[in-house]
């Protein structure tokens, strides 16, 4: 049984663009007769078949752009659909937001309606369970069909697309590196878990910063949470440890963390300073106010959409996929001391 092809495969294994196959499977008259019949022939061995629904998503422009995220919550994730609705709506586009609620399933179900034909294109930051399982078929598809896609912010290197990002290792090492010359010495890292990748990234920024100032990183001082379960009983233990800075990964952990430690008595940030990810509402009017890692999340979802319609709208163009990444900031506010 022969393989099933695409015109990515026909490209690559005959050394021409994936425009060019294009074209000559079309007949065009763009193309010389030579290169015509060598694609054709190739097509023909191998039964290669139009995907129907592609062809209508590539060729029967919607102006609808369909974006699919992991959560509504939090803050981070409005201010990508605030961004990505605003240049969307300047050039002509609106959007379609669906949620994936962590769930591979959602995400997968998301995707197959979306690429049916209703959108043109689509922005997606990956769910924790897909990052979990490792299973990226269904966006590898997408891909290999020449539909549009951007991923922001959970991206992984086996899906060959567009790509926008925070510099995570950077904002991770900006906020340890606040805490050690605030005066920390003992810094705990409130986290997910690794597979979730911006985690990851924002833990090696944490290590690196504490390697540059000649302190191995303690194991017993870095808490992966498990959302399904109560946060307070995982954190408990690196109290007792005489940490005096806090290092999480998000702001609702930055918070949760505040609160417990003004129940065992810990004064913020005299006692414990705390830095969290995400400029949003709860870090501005927590009490103490939260400093915290700017990601400009309205940002990402601009030059997402500008690659995203940059894509859509110039598809005879030969393909490479692009990565920008974005610089993060550090908010000082109450919850930590002063950095000398």
């Amino acid at each position: 049984m022969k393989q099933k092809i695409t015109i990515k495969t026909i490209a690559k294994e005959l050394g021409v663009s994936t425009s060019t196959v294009s074209k000559a499977l079309k007949d065009s008259h763009e193309i010389s007769e030579e290169t015509k019949q060598k694609i054709q022939a190739y097509a023909n061995l191998y039964n290669y078949k139009p995907n129907n629904l592609a062809l209508q998503l590539r060729n029967q422009k919607t102006k609808l752009i369909g974006v699919i995220l992991p959560q509504i919550v939090h803050h981070f994730f409005s201010t990508i659909i605030k961004g990505i609705e605003e240049v969307a709506n300047e050039k002509g586009y609106h959007i379609m937001v669906c949620f994936s609620k962590e769930s591979y399933k959602k995400e997968y179900e998301n995707l197959r309606v979306l690429s049916n034909g209703s959108v043109d294109g689509l922005i997606v930051s990956i769910a924790n369970e897909t990052l979990e399982n490792k299973d990226f078929s269904h966006f590898k598809d997408l891909v290999s069909e020449e539909i549009p896609l951007v991923l922001i912010d959970r991206v992984v290197s086996e899906i060959m697309c567009d790509k926008v990002v925070v510099d995570d290792v950077g904002g991770g090492y900006k906020a340890t590196d606040y805490l050690l010359h605030s005066g920390c010495k003992k810094i705990a890292l409130v986290t997910t878990p690794n597979h979730v990748s911006v985690s990851a990234l924002r833990r090696q920024g944490y290590e690196k910063a504490l390697i540059e100032n000649y302190i191995k990183s303690d194991a017993s001082l870095i808490v992966e949470i498990d959302d399904d379960k109560d946060f307070n009983t995982q954190i408990s233990h690196i109290f007792d440890q005489d940490i005096d800075g806090i290092l999480a990964v998000n702001e609702i952990y930055a918070a949760k963390c505040i609160r417990y430690a003004k129940e065992k008595q810990f004064d913020v940030p005299n006692d414990i300073s705390v830095i969290g990810f995400t400029d949003g509402l709860i870090s501005e009017y927590s009490t103490p106010s939260i400093t915290c890692v700017a990601q400009h999340g309205f940002l990402m979802g601009k030059q997402a959409v500008e690659m995203l319609i940059h894509h859509i709208e110039n598809d005879s163009e030969d393909y490479h996929p692009r990565r920008n990444v974005i610089s993060s900031d550090l908010i000082v506010r109450e919850s930590t001391k002063s950095s000398s």
